[in-house]
């Protein structure tokens, strides 16, 4: 059965384009505001001084609002690599919570985050490895949504990539680059395989610390067999 689509609101924003070289969204990019309300934030993605915006925004009510159409590039990832895909932004579908990263993502918001997720999904083919943090691509300049968000809650359902519990003991850097981090190629950073291991620290273990131990290496191997063809 199809899931039941969340009441929308349209305020569409002006900053906006086509998707180049006709691409079309194979991953969704999590984010959130950082900014004092939802209202604040909606004013920022619509001011075409900004020069940005996201496919939706969702208040911490759950209120859902759409300011670019998804066959549309929205302005959201910025500089950034997620596997092979450099334009980011063409390939992806963005989606912004209103939170400033300090507290927990209300109920209501994670509710209708689930539901547009679940229609996202099945209206482009986005694997379940395909739904990201803005921090993932872009690990040298972005944390969130940080280490508040519950990224197992959404695995449970099918809307997140979550590890298993099998073996896996790959180098973590082999692993990290087959998932999609780019441990190899972010432009004016001295030690990209740290802030990607920083990245997948806050998604995966965000309670960790310390250096690379085996269940990080655990964990990333099974997170790269499970994105595997």
């Amino acid at each position: 059965m199809a899931p039941k689509a969340p009441t929308i609101n349209q305020k569409p924003s002006p900053n906006f384009g086509p998707r180049r070289d006709g691409a079309r969204p194979s991953l969704v990019v999590v984010h959130y505001t950082a900014m004092a309300t939802a209202e604040a934030a909606c004013n920022t993605l619509c001011n075409p001084e900004t020069e940005v915006s996201a496919h939706y925004l969702i208040s911490s009510a759950g209120d859902v609002i759409q300011l670019v159409a998804e066959e549309m590039r929205a302005w959201h990832a910025g500089a950034g690599q997620w596997g092979e895909i450099t334009d980011v932004n063409s390939h992806s579908i963005g989606i912004e919570l209103d939170n400033l990263g300090t507290h927990p993502f209300a109920e209501p918001q994670m509710a209708a985050l689930e539901t547009l997720l679940q229609g996202i999904m099945q209206r482009w083919d986005v694997p379940a490895s395909g739904v990201i943090a803005h921090s993932d691509l872009a690990p040298h300049r972005k944390i969130d949504p940080g280490p508040r968000f519950d990224w197992l809650r959404l695995a449970k359902q099918g809307l997140a990539p979550w590890p298993d519990d099998a073996e896996g003991a790959e180098p973590w850097g082999i692993s990290a680059a087959k998932f999609g981090y780019p441990i190899h190629s972010i432009l004016g950073c001295d030690d990209p395989k740290d802030v990607c291991f920083q990245a997948f620290r806050s998604r995966f273990r965000p309670w960790a610390s310390g250096p690379e131990d085996s269940e990080d290496r655990r964990i990333m191997s099974r997170l790269a067999a499970l994105k595997a063809p």
